[in-house]
């Protein structure tokens, strides 16, 4: 005799590329991503994404401090849920947060992943023991390669590491990480001085998203 799973489900975002679910079924909570709610003309980014970030999980699986890939069927991405706050609530201060995310980044790269995406501080967490936690890999660097392009970005996953620890506790910046602040990479200039303008314009209109947010909107 099959028992029926329980399921109470808490809506976290829905916007133009889907619905992001907080799920508890039987005692155990997940996120669910969901790409079938998804507008018909970002259908096809919001699949693309979500299978980056199944095969950035599924690559980074054992890692401490990165949720594990639970299901991902082409439509519906299962993930575990990691308890903490979001660093913009969490504000961490202390030495050991920001020495266990450098660790943390130095495996994701060793795995052959960059995350891409680390400028916002809703994607690092700061969990219940005070660790760091990643989410959010939707734009990860999954190709395994280590090249020119794969060391460019990895640099700037850590320059956006150490651009919240001056935020919250520059005191602890070692000389070292003031002088990798003090020269970002070709590409991030040209980026700032262009492209991150059309990227907010579009970021807010069209999606809702806002800086140190992380809400996205909830559309009707």
């Amino acid at each position: 005799m099959h028992t029926a799973m329980t399921e109470s489900v808490t809506l976290l975002k829905a916007d133009e590329l889907g619905r992001i679910e907080r799920v508890e079924r039987d005692g155990v909570l997940l996120i669910r991503r969901d790409i079938g709610a998804a507008r018909w003309w970002a259908r096809w980014f919001a699949r693309r994404a979500a299978a980056r970030e199944a095969r950035a999980l599924a690559r980074l699986d054992g890692i401490d401090g990165v949720p594990r890939l639970l299901a991902w069927d082409g439509r519906v991405l299962e993930r575990s849920y990691m308890a903490g706050q979001p660093m913009q609530l969490g504000k961490p201060l202390g030495a050991a947060y920001y020495r266990d995310a450098l660790r943390l980044l130095a495996v994701l790269h060793r795995r052959g992943i960059v995350h891409n995406d680390l400028a916002k501080e809703p994607n690092w967490l700061v969990r219940e023991d005070g660790s760091p936690g990643l989410v959010d890999f939707q734009i990860a660097w999954t190709r395994g390669r280590r090249g020119a392009l794969f060391r460019l970005l990895a640099r700037e996953d850590l320059r956006h590491l150490l651009k919240h620890k001056r935020t919250y506790a520059a005191e602890r910046l070692s000389a070292r990480q003031r002088a990798i602040l003090a020269r970002p990479a070709a590409h991030s200039r040209l980026w700032r001085a262009t492209g991150k303008r059309l990227y907010k314009l579009i970021a807010r209109r069209i999606f809702g998203y806002w800086d140190n947010e992380g809400q996205g909107r909830i559309r009707r």
